[in-house]
Order: C-alpha cells, then sequence, then structure tokens
C-alpha cells in the first residue's frame, strides 16, 4: 500500500501540486488523470522519490519514504519497478542487456542467473527469443513490453507506468492495459498508471484520481465515475463521444 498526505510541490512560485491526499491499495490499479499542466507526473515523480515534495509525506506499507536519506530509501527502490513513457531503453544496449542492467544494479545474481530471469520476463511479455535486438529493430509496442520486462525484473511490490499507451495504437493499447493489470495481480503491486488513456480508465481503472489545476478534484471506480456530478470531472471524461455514450448507457 502506497499512502500520500498533504503533497505540496512547487517549481520557484509556480504551484504545482496543492496538497494531495491518496491511498493507492495492493493488487489494484490505481490511475491518475487529469489535463494538461494537471500535475499527474510531478504527483508520480513526487511519490518515487524523483522530486521531493515540499511539504506533505510519502508511505510506503507504513514507513515514511519522504523522511529518509538515501541509503534507507535503497530497499524500497529495489522493490520499486517503473515503466517511463518513453520506455527509456538504452539504445546501445540490446533487450537482454536492458533487462540484466537493472539485475546488475541490485542484485547478487549469478550471470546464468539473470539470463534466466530475463529470458522468463520476456517470456511474461510475449516476447521470448527477442534477446538479441536493440531497441531500433523494435515496434513502439514492443518497446512498451520491454520497458514492462525491465520493471518486473525485480519482482515488484510496487509498479509505477508513466503514460504506458502514449504514441500507441488503440490495439496495441489494450494489450499493454491488460499486461499491466495481470501483472498487477500477479505480484500483488500497488500499481500506480498515469494516463490521459480514457479507454485505460474504463479498462482497468478499479481506483482514479483525478487531478485538476493542482489539486484533487475526485476520486473513486471507473463505474463510479460514470455516475458521477462532478462538474470538472465530467468536462474531461466526457470529451469524447464514446464515453457520453458509455456515460448514457449505464443512465438507462
Amino acid at each position: 500500500m502506497i499512502e500520500i498526505t498533504n503533497i505540496h510541490k512547487s517549481f520557484g512560485d509556480n504551484l504545482v501540486l496543492d496538497g494531495i491526499d491518496a491511498t493507492f491499495e495492493p493488487g489494484k490499479v490505481s490511475l491518475i488523470i487529469g489535463g494538461s499542466g494537471s500535475g499527474k507526473s510531478t504527483l508520480l515523480k513526487c511519490i518515487v522519490g524523483l522530486h521531493q515534495p515540499n511539504e506533505g509525506k510519502v508511505f510506503f506499507d507504513g514507513q515514511e519514504f519522504t523522511r529518509m536519506d538515501f541509503e534507507e530509501k535503497v530497499p524500497i527502490r529495489k522493490e520499486i519497478g517503473m515503466l517511463f513513457q518513453n520506455s527509456a531503453l538504452f539504445d546501445s544496449m540490446t533487450v537482454e542487456q536492458n533487462l540484466i542492467f537493472t539485475l546488475d544494479m541490485f542484485t547478487e545474481m549469478s550471470k546464468s542467473e539473470k539470463i534466466d530471469r530475463a529470458n522468463f520476463c520476456l517470456e511474461r511479455v510475449n516476447l521470448a527469443g527477442k534477446n538479441k535486438l536493440f531497441p531500433s529493430e523494435l515496434s513502439g509496442g514492443m518497446k512498451k513490453r520491454v520497458g514492462i520486462a525491465r520493471a518486473i525484473a525485480m519482482s515488484p511490490k510496487y509498479l509505477f507506468c508513466d503514460e504506458p499507451n502514449s504514441g500507441l495504437d488503440p490495439a496495441t493499447s489494450i494489450l499493454i492495459d491488460e499486461l499491466i493489470q495481470d501483472l498487477t495481480e500477479e505480484y500483488n503491486s500497488t500499481t500506480i498508471v498515469v494516463t490521459h488513456d480514457m479507454n485505460s480508465v474504463m479498462g482497468i481503472g478499479a481506483y482514479i484520481l483525478f487531478l485538476f489545476k493542482g489539486q484533487k478534484y475526485w476520486e473513486g471506480s471507473n463505474q463510479d465515475m460514470l455516475k458521477s456530478d462532478n462538474k470538472e470531472l465530467n468536462e474531461f471524461v466526457f470529451a469524447s463521444p464514446l464515453m457520453k455514450a458509455a456515460r448514457d448507457t449505464m443512465k438507462r
């Protein structure tokens, strides 16, 4: 479980996050949604420790992450898997080398054990046999799956995904969503996904946190969202005809 309380973050005079509270439960996919500039990615970076909040606390299973020094954070960071928006693969490394890089940093595995783990993770994301390819030889969807394979290499207790469907076609986006859902259940991970993809919201949104101008304006499940009368949430979510149709169907 991850809990955040009263998170504030400013960059100079620009207040980006204004007192965010939320609880993210294990075994569920939690989504952070909101318009551009609402603070979604900044909040994610505050949770994982890439940004230090100006005020507020982040707890990983009751441990106050924000008060820890670098060395104290290492055990928790070993339990974190992160999928970045652009996959963040090393172009000069093969797929296999990209996965083993994480294992080199955080484990004492032998070389053969690392290769076995890399093979297992690639099989898990349906990329068996792609070990020796370089990122330049992969499609966008394959890069995302390699990124997910690397994120789960350490059997993460906490899984973070920043815009995992960015730049992907609808069919591939659904496959990525299903994979994230399956892995969350398999590892009982506390999974947090930043997204603007409404298909993801409706498909895997067990818990949704909606940010508006740096504040928490709404929280609930995707089914709760369809029945919400929150003005700002409705203007954001139901901007597309598809989402309007889904809401109208629910109300019948």
